[in-house]
């Protein structure tokens, strides 16, 4: 079944989904702090398995640029950790000058619609590989990842093409490290969303009306409570019965994507939602009660808490490290900065390493970033992410990409081919300056240690000479697949 959603990917056509030009010379690299790689040398681990200081920036970041590591044992584990929460405080004028010349990107909703649906995806697309390779707010570039995939919406589906690029500033991204309760509300009214799961259709208008409960449905299933999360049937009724009257103006309208509450299509009777009595009379404020009880459930602290360690800690996290992260998330009313703050303080965190096989984004991504390339545009980064069936917003059910192994693992022949031609420089739009970074590096250990994470066995540096392309085995390794 996920094999033949990734195929869909590519009959969709998104080869050129992320084709955009310019994107900074080496010399304006900014991996941490620094602008210029230059001739300045960088040290990598040598220890001979995964440092947890390594291990830190593999999970919180898209993978080590050169450099990185440095900087980090120059302010500490715990400093990078609060920057990295923070975003805010982190001074990103190189990347945000790189995405700036996307217009599309901050554009207001009911202009959105005077764009080609292909170009906003474009641009949107475009922009989440640059900022993913580029930014130093890495934390909340994998959070934004994360959210997406938790609220997926695909841009396939009518008016999503248009109205995506503003769920994805005003929904994932303004919240991305704010509280869930913020973030579930602001999902749950994005236009986007309400044309994504129908609840824009969502109307009782007289007693013989059956409410449109696709919405409700995820909003349990996948945004909240969690498959397991003891809801029931009715459950789903009564919350879709909360929900109705709230519509989004299509093209066709004035005032296009607009999201308003028509009270003529609300069913404004009593209600009860998980044991929970919702009073009638409530009108659009039905809507407030309703995701105040689904989102400050002890389920949902679980079920959060569950996806959050095993994007972070691994496919199968323990449950005492679970249940730290949901007891975070319930004392805090859902902040994320406090739940991801208990989560990498966890002992599992600490100690569970080099379990996870990189999804294909995180892959090429992680490639760019340890190699210190230069994207000058990422149409030829796309066909790969095409190939690999992981093009940003283009995943067509809710459940979003999958974070489990499987799904992935025939990808393995497109990552070696990745892999070989990043290291001959064939990648359309992508220069790599292989010489220089050899001279940063100081020495082919250095260098394959900083791709493995580790310093590199006496099999790993005879295969790295005796290899053709040094480079593309060190990206083609397993110990490079996984972080």
């Amino acid at each position: 079944m996920r094999i033949s959603r990734r195929t869909f990917l590519g009959a969709a056509g998104a080869a050129s989904v992320l084709g955009m030009t310019g994107c900074g010379r080496w010399s304006d690299l900014l991996p941490i702090g620094r602008r210029d790689l230059g001739p300045r040398p960088f040290q990598a681990t040598r220890s001979s398995a995964v440092d947890f200081e390594t291990h830190l920036l593999r999970r919180l970041s898209y993978g080590p640029a050169p450099g990185d590591l440095d900087q980090l044992r120059a302010v500490s584990a715990d400093a990078y950790l609060e920057q990295q929460l923070h975003p805010e405080r982190i001074d990103d004028t190189f990347c945000e000058s790189l995405v700036r010349r996307f217009e599309t990107l901050a554009a207001p909703v009911g202009e959105l619609f005077e764009y080609r649906p292909e170009l906003l995806m474009k641009e949107l697309a475009g922009a989440a590989v640059l900022r993913a390779v580029y930014s130093r707010r890495q934390l909340y570039e994998v959070m934004v990842e994360f959210w997406t995939d938790h609220f997926n919406i695909a841009a396939s589906k009518g008016d999503c093409a248009w109205l995506k690029t503003a769920d994805d500033r005003n929904v994932i991204r303004r919240h991305a490290l704010g509280r869930f309760p913020e973030l579930v509300r602001a999902s749950a009214l994005s236009p986007a969303m309400l044309w994504y799961l129908d609840g824009r259709m969502n109307r009782r208008r007289n007693p013989e009306e059956k409410p449109n409960e696709n919405y409700a449905r995820e909003l349990l299933e996948l945004h909240t409570l969690g498959i397991h999360g003891g809801y029931t049937q009715h459950d789903v009724m009564e919350v879709a019965r909360c929900l109705t009257g709230w519509t989004v103006r299509s093209r066709e309208w004035l005032k296009k994507g607009h999201v308003e509450f028509r009270p003529k299509w609300h069913d404004d009777g009593e209600k009860a939602v998980l044991g929970r009595k919702i009073l009638a009379g409530m009108r659009e404020k039905d809507l407030d009660r309703v995701l105040e009880i689904v989102a400050t459930h002890p389920a949902t602290a679980e079920h959060v808490a569950a996806k959050l360690c095993r994007r972070f800690i691994s496919d199968s996290p323990p449950d005492d490290a679970v249940q730290r992260v949901a007891g975070a998330f319930s004392r805090t009313d859902g902040d994320i900065r406090d739940t991801l703050r208990a989560l990498f303080t966890s002992e599992a965190f600490r100690t569970v390493r080099d379990t996870k096989l990189k999804r294909p984004y995180r892959f090429i991504v992680s490639a760019l970033r340890a190699s210190c390339a230069e994207v000058n545009s990422t149409e030829g980064v796309g066909e790969y992410l095409v190939r690999m069936g992981h093009v940003p917003f283009q995943y067509p059910t809710p459940d979003g990409y999958p974070e489990e192994p499987e799904p992935w693992l025939g990808t393995l022949l497109w990552r070696w081919h990745f892999a070989s031609m990043l290291a001959t420089n064939k990648i359309s739009g992508v220069r790599v300056d292989w010489s220089r970074l050899a001279a940063s590096a100081g020495n082919d250990a250095e260098l394959t240690a900083h791709f493995l994470g580790r310093a590199p066995t006496t099999d790993e540096i005879r295969g790295y000479h005796a290899c053709e392309s040094g480079p593309a085995l060190m990206l083609a390794a397993p110990a490079f697949q996984r972080y």
